[in-house]
This record gives structure tokens, sequence and C-alpha cells, in this order.
């Protein structure tokens, strides 16, 4: 007895399913026939609302290059459409997506997008509820790629504000539109509009917030209305820190260690210094390629610039030290050449005096003269073995000068000559000179080159430590 009341129940619960099955698909059947899909709910009274929610999937993928960024998501509409209602209001039937493609459908699309694709793994993701009442819930879900214009001058501390764009009709200003203006269609954000936001997560931002707005756009062929979805973004400088600004930190450092280097090992100060200036090209060109050519400067760009600019000093500054030490070397060694010069005239006069009765009118001529053109004691033995017979009978006018072995008469220049010739240099080269020579008076005398190394080893670091004061006050606390 009671096992056939089991299966009495069990064929009654098959019955009742069966049932079910062939009402539904006789109230979708019927709903569907006549049914105009061209025409809009309520066509020609009251505009039709729509409501809207998203809900955050994941966020893909943020470029500065393209100036866009992708993000992956689930749409819900919602409207009330009359003609499919079947008359139970607690009934809710869930259809597969391919209903969509039967019914009116709000021609919703994002005013931003640059591509975009509907998931089809292992369907295609759509959704469909039929409410007994007409009311419609229609759900999908796909990626898109948006357009997020970003302002650049503080990256890479900056914040930016990425939107998601949502209108009612293909709508552009130079082309005629396939949607609805406000007088037919009304989109407006239920009352939880986005959900998902808390926990997404990005590697280079973090989501600070997010705000929801709704606005009308009012362009050629009417007015349209458009929801709007902001994200609040503030990037994470952990990355850039660790890439870039760490390693031009200890490149500048690096350029540092030529001070405490002797400045006469010429080859390993140049090397140094080389190489840094090298290195911080390579830094700059790296982080350049990660970002559009854009004309203003950016905060990272004044961070490279001053690290190339100390790296360059550091190079400059050995420079100055080479140019100093064998400067004075250089005026030194001329200083005691000159002084030998002096005294071997000195040795030559008294030799002229102690022996003019000795000597012939060529010989001392020759004498004299010879010092002077080649800087050279003259040999007196050769010279005796010459003798001038022109050097008695020369005029005033004329002189006599020995060259190598050989004398001959040279015309002395007259001061009106040189006075001339030397009027006709340019007047910008004398005022030039005469600037040059007031610098360089005006330049403190280096007697020791170690005295720029000290120096350098204590304005070089002071100065960094400062700039990097500056700018990271200004760029995080502005």
């Amino acid at each position: 007895m009671i096992t056939y009341r089991l299966r009495t129940y069990k064929r009654s619960d098959a019955v009742v399913a069966v049932d079910r099955l062939e009402n539904v698909t006789h109230t979708v059947s019927r709903i569907l026939d006549g049914y105009d899909i061209r025409l809009r709910p309520n066509f020609g009274g009251d505009p039709l609302y729509v409501g809207m929610d998203l809900t955050i999937a994941s966020f893909d993928a943020i470029s500065e290059v393209n100036m866009d960024y992708t993000i992956t998501l689930y749409l819900n509409q919602y409207w009330k459409d009359e003609r499919l209602a079947f008359g139970l209001p607690d009934e809710v039937l869930t259809l597969s997506g391919d209903f969509a493609d039967k019914i009116w459908v709000p021609d919703t699309f994002f005013a931003n997008d640059k591509n975009s694709f509907l998931h089809d793994v292992t369907e295609r993701n759509k959704l469909v509820r039929l409410g007994g009442d007409g009311s419609i819930t229609y759900g999908m879900r796909f990626t898109a790629t948006l357009a997020c214009m970003m302002d650049l001058h503080y990256y890479p501390l900056d914040s930016q504000n990425c939107t998601v764009e949502i209108e009612s009709c293909y709508a552009n200003v130079s082309a005629t539109t396939d949607g609805y203006t406000v007088s037919d269609v009304v989109m407006y954000w239920k009352e939880t509009p986005v959900r998902g936001v808390e926990d997404a997560e990005l590697p280079q931002f973090t989501i600070l917030g997010h705000e929801t707005n709704d606005r009308k756009e009012k362009l050629a062929t009417g007015v349209y209305q458009r929801l709007s979805l902001s994200f609040k973004l503030r990037r994470n400088i952990g990355y850039f820190v660790f890439q870039t600004y760490l390693p031009s930190i200890l490149i500048v450092m690096l350029s540092w260690v030529s001070f405490w280097i002797n400045h006469e090992a010429t080859s390993a100060r140049v090397a140094l210094g080389i190489t840094t200036v090298l290195t911080m090209t390579t830094i700059s060109t790296g982080v350049r390629s990660s970002l559009p050519r854009i004309s203003y400067v950016k905060a990272i760009d004044i961070y490279l610039v001053m690290c190339f600019v100390f790296v360059f000093a550091a190079l400059l500054e050995y420079a100055a030290v080479n140019y100093t030490y064998w400067g004075a070397r250089a005026r030194k060694r001329a200083k005691l050449k000159n002084r030998d010069q002096l005294s071997t005239s000195t040795s030559i006069e008294k030799d002229l005096k102690c022996s003019a009765g000795s000597r012939s009118a060529e010989e001392i001529i020759a004498l004299r003269e010879y010092p002077a053109s080649t800087g050279r004691v003259s040999p007196l033995l050769g010279l005796r073995s010459k003798p001038l017979q022109a050097a008695t009978g020369a005029p005033p006018s004329l002189r006599l000068q020995r060259d190598h072995t050989n004398l001959r008469y040279r015309t002395r220049p007259h001061s009106r000559t040189s006075r001339n010739s030397s009027n006709t240099k340019p007047k910008m080269i004398h005022a030039l000179r005469r600037g040059a020579t007031v610098i360089k008076a005006s330049m403190p005398k280096i007697r020791d080159v170690n005295v720029i190394d000290t120096y350098s080893r204590v304005i070089f670091p002071v100065s960094f430590l400062a700039f990097n004061a500056i700018y990271w006050v200004f760029y995080i606390f502005d």
C-alpha cells in the first residue's frame, strides 16, 4: 500500500512538471504572437523608463600611451513591456539569451567605447528574466576598452578619473541616429547603481572611490540621456621607486665617487663620468617609451633631467679640475723658462761688458740679436769665423739679425704702420678680449686643485638633497 502511494506521488509530480512546461511554452508562444519588435513599449505615449546597474568584474589594463583602459563588467537593464505580460504577477520566467533577439531591447551603447566584445564561452553571456506583469531584466557580460583622457602633469605621482559613458542611442554630432531621444526613452540609475568596485584590484592603481551622475546631451539630432560612472584612481608609486627613482639616485651618487679619485687619474674619472651620463640617458629613454608623445613636462621628466644635470655637472667638475691643474703647471713651466732666458741674457750682457774691447762689431751685434730670435746662447766661435763686411757701412735704420748660420739685414717696422694695423682690428674682438680679461681677473685664484674636489664633496650632495626635498614635498602634498 505504501509503495503504491509513492508511485502515485511521483507520477503526479511528473504530470505537474509536464503540464507546467506545456503552459510556459504556450505562454511564450502566445505573447510573441503578433509582437512587433520595431516598436518600443508604450509607443506613442509617455517615455519609457529604463533602469541601469553595473557590476564590475575586473579592471584588466590601463594604458597611458593609448589613453584608455579595459574593464570587464556586467550590465543589467530593467524596463516594463506590457505586451509581454502573461497574467501572473508573482511568476518569473528565466529564459535564454536568444529570447532577447525576439523582443524590443534598448539601444544602449558606450559613448567612450573603443573596442568591446560580448563573451560567448560556453554560450553567449546573456540573461533574460520575464515577469508576469511584463517587467524585463536584461543582463550581459562583456569586456570593453574605453577612452580615458589622462592628465600626466604629475606622472607618476598622479590621480586619474576614468569614466563609463552610457547612452541610449548610436548618436554623434555629424550623423543621423538610430536611437531614442528623451521624449521616447529615459535612462536612470537604480538604487544600487554599481557593485564590485571594492573587490576590484589594479596592479598600478588604487581605486579611491566612484561616482555616478546622469545628464542630457544636446546633439544635432536631439536631446539624449547619458549616464556616467566615474572612477577615482590613484597611481601606486612603488613600481616607479624601484624601477626609475632609486636607480637614478644611485647613478647620481655614483658620479660623486670621482671627487675622491686622484685628479691625475684621468682615465678613471672620465670613464666614470661618461658611464653615469650614458646610464641616465638610457633610463630616460626607457621611461619615455612607455608614455605618449605629449608636449607638456611631466613630474618624472623634471626628476630625470635634474639627475642628468647633476651627473653631467660632475663630469664638468673634473674638466675644471683638469684644466686648472694642467694650466697651472703650464704657467709654472713658462715662468721658469722666462727666468732661464732672463738669466742667460744677463750673463751675455756681462760677457759683452767684460770683453767689449776684444770682440769685433759683428760678433757683438750677433751676440745681442741671437738670443732674442732663438732663445739659445749664441755660438761665438762660429761667428768669429764669419766676419761681416756690411755691418760697419749699414745705415742706422737697418740692423743685423742671425737666422741659424746666415746673417741678413731686416728693416725695422715703422710705428705708423703698426698703429694702422692695430686700428684695423674689429672693435668687437677687443671688447670680447677686454671682457674675458675682466672675468679672468675677477675669478679667484686656485693654488691647489684639490680644493675644487673638497668643495664638490659637500656642494653636490647638499644640492641634490635640497632638490629631492622640494620635489617630493611639492608633488606629494600638492
